[in-house]
């Protein structure tokens, strides 16, 4: 075993990646291919799904010959993806029935508003955790039931299956023999009661989905079958929602122990142990982990464009010539200029939850230029992140000190310095920024034995950077007070 290796299986917003790790947790191969946004209109957002596919399948085999070993050589998969985002496809074929509908897509944020008036929200959150939003599974797959001519009446013959992207890519992986996902994507899904921990019919008969088409639910690290689409035959081990897998790859398994994570989305995380938080400051419950027969919970927060706006300066305002080029831009200028960005462009997420909401530019002056707009950008995203972990404190009754970051954006120091700075807190970078690739793969390594136990994990990480604050208390409170009457100004 101390030859093989874990591949895991990295399938997010706009890109699939694999990463292949040894027993030491150290990258020894990685493969990424973006793959086509669709936006029918405005507010909706699309993936082909057999963009996803190919191009996860495509980055394995791609990783496998960057190493130059082969299927015998990896132990196990895990694979972590992209939650909410909704696929339904025919059973037998396997062939979707209607694109993918993203996690960021707003199509159903009128229907939504209709629970709410009919006062549904409190039902919903008590079994789910979560509040109604247009960002959950639920009303995404009744759209598709309801406007794709002829899939409700098939998915009522049980020929159609629903999924999330893992369960499709396990579905497509085994050879249409695995329908199953894992407890922390069911857990997002706004359809799995997560104290009774299972699909609830109460909920099913509100949306009007048929019960047949929902997948197996299992633990997150353990069998989800195998695949021989690599050339040989391979374990499926391992499976979490990528927010999840980053809190699991950070080693958060303690009460109370949370991350960051700053992708297309930022998402931060708090382990809350074996019992649920319900929060009452417009965060989230969740299912944490499921692994050994035992279910943890956490506390989210999620805000829905974070890397995605970095993105925006590039391809759009074509500010920046690559996504690297902003951290050199901000420290180019000693401040924003009075400019403040909120790029709420598929809504607000917690604690705010408008999915109305659209991006806002203020306190522009003849004076303000190009690097006060990508630097005001930047700060977007620290900012966003402080409403969360303001939200979260108040609801754990707590301090957050420390914050473990991870993903694309957290390699930006200015950024990482200034979220150090508005939240008054050390914020830690870990040396290996893939967290949510590692925590698929502790999942399946835990799984198969190719590591013993979680403290054995714990062995393998080592801080690579941390950020202590700097600002004045004086500067902190103008620069919030300077955020929050730009979000009141946009919720208007």
């Amino acid at each position: 075993m101390e030859n093989k290796y874990i591949m895991a299986l990295d399938q997010g917003t706009t890109s699939s990646r694999c990463i292949v790790f040894d027993r030491r947790r150290s990258i020894m191969a990685c493969a990424q291919k973006e793959f086509p946004q669709i936006y029918p209109q405005s507010g909706w957002v699309e993936h082909n799904p057999n963009d996803i596919y190919s191009t996860q399948i495509g980055v394995a085999a791609e990783a496998l010959a960057m190493l130059g070993i082969t299927a015998d050589d990896i132990d196990s998969i895990g694979i972590t993806n992209q939650r909410e985002t909704t696929i339904l496809w025919d059973r037998q074929t396997g062939l979707p029935v209607y694109n993918a509908i993203v996690w960021q897509c707003r199509r159903t944020a009128d229907y939504v508003s209709k629970l709410k008036q009919n006062g549904l929200t409190e039902m919903i959150r008590q079994k789910t955790g979560l509040i109604p939003d247009p960002y959950f599974s639920a009303t995404k797959i009744k759209w598709i039931l309801d406007n794709v001519p002829g899939v409700r009446e098939r998915a009522e013959r049980g020929e159609i299956l629903f999924g999330t992207v893992d369960c499709y890519l396990i579905y497509k992986l085994t050879g249409g023999k695995v329908h199953a996902t894992d407890y922390t994507n069911a857990s997002r899904t706004m359809l799995f009661n997560i104290f009774e921990k299972k699909w609830d019919d109460e909920l099913l008969k509100l949306f009007g989905i048929p019960k047949c088409i929902l997948p197996e639910v299992r633990m997150s690290s353990g069998d989800f079958g195998s695949t021989t689409l690599l050339g040989g035959e391979i374990k499926i081990r391992g499976v979490a929602g990528d927010q999840q897998a980053a809190l699991f790859g950070q080693c958060c398994f303690e009460k109370g122990t949370g991350k960051n994570t700053y992708g297309t989305g930022c998402f931060l995380l708090t382990n809350t142990g074996r019992e649920p938080v319900m929060s009452e400051s417009g965060l989230v419950t969740t299912i944490a982990c499921a692994i050994d027969d035992e279910i943890t919970y956490a506390l989210e927060g999620s805000v829905f464009v974070a890397g995605a706006a970095i993105q925006w300066l590039r391809d759009e305002l074509k500010l920046i010539d690559k996504a690297s080029d902003s951290e050199e831009v901000a420290l180019s200028v000693p401040d924003t200029n009075g400019v403040t960005v909120l790029p709420a462009f598929t809504g607000l997420g917690a604690p705010y939850w408008n999915p109305y909401a659209r991006g806002i530019i203020t306190g522009l002056s003849r004076g303000a230029g190009r690097a006060h707009i990508v630097r005001a950008t930047l700060e977007s995203l620290a900012f966003q992140s402080f409403d969360v972990i303001e939200a979260m404190e108040k609801d754990m009754g707590c301090k957050i000190s420390i914050l473990k970051v991870d993903g694309g954006a957290s390699v930006n120091n200015f950024l990482m310095q200034f979220q150090a700075d508005i939240l008054s807190a050390a914020v830690q970078r870990p040396d290996c920024i893939e967290t949510t690739a590692l925590g698929a793969a502790f999942l399946a390594g835990l799984s198969t034995g190719f590591w013993k136990s979680k403290d054995e994990l714990y062995t393998l990480m080592s801080i690579g950077a941390q950020y202590l604050p700097q600002m004045s208390d004086s500067m902190r409170g103008k620069c919030i007070e300077r955020w929050k009457a730009a979000v009141q100004m946009l919720l208007k």
